[in-house]
């Protein structure tokens, strides 16, 4: 016991690797270690799987990939789920996944603190669990697997005046349905997948959405050719190079949407698919938002 009682802790040696996170990475990093026969363990601070699309998500949400590009190792979706699962299909994908794997992750267990001894070659993972009477234990092991994903974290723009607005401000992890905001103005933030989503949705519910634009964007159709868009890139690209494939993209997108600076949405200089590799930004891939844009109810 430690000089407090309201806590506990203790040391555990991990034979095999500790995972942090237990979204799709981590369930797909533990089976593939149980097929080879390496112990391991998740580490998951939320109490359930997948708690970014289970609890972070707007209601409408799909995968704006087909479901094929989207499944995790050893395991395929249901032929039965569309070509774009929702997300409740996906979180139900992924549970069936871990029930399938016997995967068990450590629900509720924050880590705190991870140290590598150089010394010893080994990993002291510090992971905090409960609310009341803490149980803090050492995990100590050889490999640490860290697999948060890119989105872990709300990222809230600085903006001056903010605190001074008299309405509600919701960043789009809170954000679940635009029912409530009927008939109101709504200033969406940011151009990305779910901000144009966010627009379209708010949009549907009779809502009157604006969208604010800072930086260049790459708006792509989520198919084009009767393939989707990033099928036929991924094709493409095992024979072109992939400025090649960058301009076949933007010729067709020109021919689907014209031009969308008229729209207020200019595009960067490097094709999407450069982009993406040079930076990370990832191009958004359209589910109705501009035409609504060009209809005028987004503004």
């Amino acid at each position: 016991m430690t000089a407090q009682s309201s806590s506990s802790s203790r040391c555990v040696c991990v034979p095999g690797p500790v995972n942090v996170g237990a979204g799709p990475s981590g369930l797909a990093e533990a089976a593939c270690l149980k097929e080879k026969g390496v112990p391991s363990i998740i580490l998951e601070r939320s109490n359930c799987i997948a708690s970014l699309w289970q609890l972070k998500t707007y209601d409408r949400l799909r995968l704006h990939l087909p479901k094929q590009f989207c499944e995790l190792p050893f395991m395929g979706f249901p032929t039965d789920f569309p070509k774009y699962p929702s997300k409740k299909q996906f979180v139900e994908y992924l549970q069936c996944y871990a029930n399938k794997f016997d995967i068990k992750p450590r629900f509720n267990e924050t880590v705190q603190r991870a140290e590598f001894d150089s010394k010893l070659g080994l990993w002291q993972v510090k992971g905090v669990a409960g609310d009341g009477k803490k149980q803090i234990t050492e995990h100590v092991c050889r490999w640490l697997i860290v697999v948060t994903g890119e989105n872990a974290e709300a990222v809230v723009p600085k903006i001056e005046g903010m605190g001074e607005f008299g309405g509600s401000i919701k960043h789009t992890s809170l954000y679940k349905s635009g029912d409530e905001y009927r008939g109101k103005k709504v200033l969406v933030v940011g151009c990305g997948n779910s901000g144009m989503e966010v627009c379209l949705d708010l949009c549907n519910q009779n809502a009157k959405p604006s969208l604010v634009v800072r930086d260049t964007v790459h708006v792509l159709p989520r198919e084009m050719l009767g393939k989707s868009t990033f099928g036929l890139s991924m094709w493409l690209l095992k024979w072109l190079p992939i400025r090649f494939v960058d301009r076949l993209l933007l010729i067709v997108s020109w021919l689907m949407f014209g031009d969308t600076s008229r729209l207020g949405l200019d595009r960067p200089r490097l094709g999407p698919l450069q982009l993406k590799n040079l930076s990370g930004r990832t191009p958004v891939l359209d589910v109705g938002t501009l035409a609504k844009i060009k209809s005028g109810p987004i503004k």
